[in-house]
């Protein structure tokens, strides 16, 4: 069984302009942040998203790479509206596919099970019909006749993903409370590149947590690159939590600044950067 370790500029080399990518984790929680700050230091672009949005989208949207937003909100959780998205959004920078969160779930599932959509009660009644003419309903061909969104497979070229721990031949395993759905991103991509707080062997993953928790299988896997704190500003628990206080710099300060100061260099100058903000903050507290 081969090692599917790499670095997270081997997995953007992989990527390319053009392709649907698809982000795991849910809003401002289990982002891979690493992977992502890989992929703001290539010339990728042209992108269609996929994602439970977080500030995953609103990175990519606000440096021009993101032609095409699929997604059921972009929140950091404690500020409800991702700000850079926002102001991307309200410039006019990008499409938006705005969908129910059950019917992105159930566009993910179809894909993962190579099924053309599936159908879903979500969005009937909704201005989820209003605002997508695209989307079409299909009657069920059963005595009850009843009439269901045909909701489209999200099938990806690529799924960037973080969990809490995984082995080298691509096992991932998450030890806090939601998987999010980040076994269907894998399942529903062409490649699947998973980040992970910490590369074991496969025997050491089920010392910790039981089998139940070993959420993405090899099968899925193309690569996994470890990434202590990969996730960061985002929570991934047990591990760490959302970082609350550099959240709100990253909410407050313009894209061009923050750029400039966090993401001009590799994720070791990333690091440093942050390292740097926190003693400031701690020495004017």
């Amino acid at each position: 069984m081969a090692d599917k370790t790499m670095t997270a500029d081997e997995v953007v080399s992989r990527l390319a302009s053009g392709m649907t990518l698809g982000i795991g984790g849910w809003g401002s929680r289990r982002k891979p942040l690493s992977l992502v700050r890989a992929l703001l230091r290539s010339d990728i672009g042209d992108l269609t998203l996929i994602s439970y949005g977080g500030p995953d989208v609103g990175m990519l949207v606000a440096a021009g790479r993101v032609r095409r937003l699929v997604a059921p909100f972009v929140t950091l959780d404690s500020v409800p509206l991702e700000p850079h998205y926002r102001a991307a959004r309200e410039r006019g920078e990008f499409e938006l596919t705005e969908v129910d969160e059950g019917m992105f779930m159930w566009g993910l599932r179809a894909a993962a099970q190579r099924l053309p959509f599936l159908p879903v009660r979500a969005g009937i009644g909704s201005d989820v019909m209003r605002v997508n003419p695209g989307l079409r309903t299909v009657t069920s061909p059963y005595e009850d006749g009843e009439t269901f969104v045909a909701m489209p497979a999200l099938r990806l070229d690529a799924a960037l993903v973080h969990v809490n721990r995984a082995d080298r031949l691509g096992n991932g395993q998450y030890l806090g409370p939601d998987p999010y759905f980040d076994d269907l991103f894998c399942e529903a991509a062409d490649a699947a590149y998973v980040s992970c707080e910490r590369i074991v062997d496969t025997a050491e993953l089920t010392k910790e947590a039981p089998p139940q928790s070993l959420l993405l299988k090899r099968l899925h896997v193309t690569g996994v690159v470890e990434a202590p704190g990969g996730a960061h500003f985002t929570s991934c628990a047990p591990d760490h939590g959302r970082d609350e206080n550099f959240q709100r710099l990253y909410a407050t300060t313009p894209w061009a600044e923050f750029s400039e100061r966090f993401l001009s260099g590799d994720e070791a100058d990333y690091r440093s950067a942050v390292r740097n903000w926190q003693e400031q903050e701690g020495e004017q507290g």
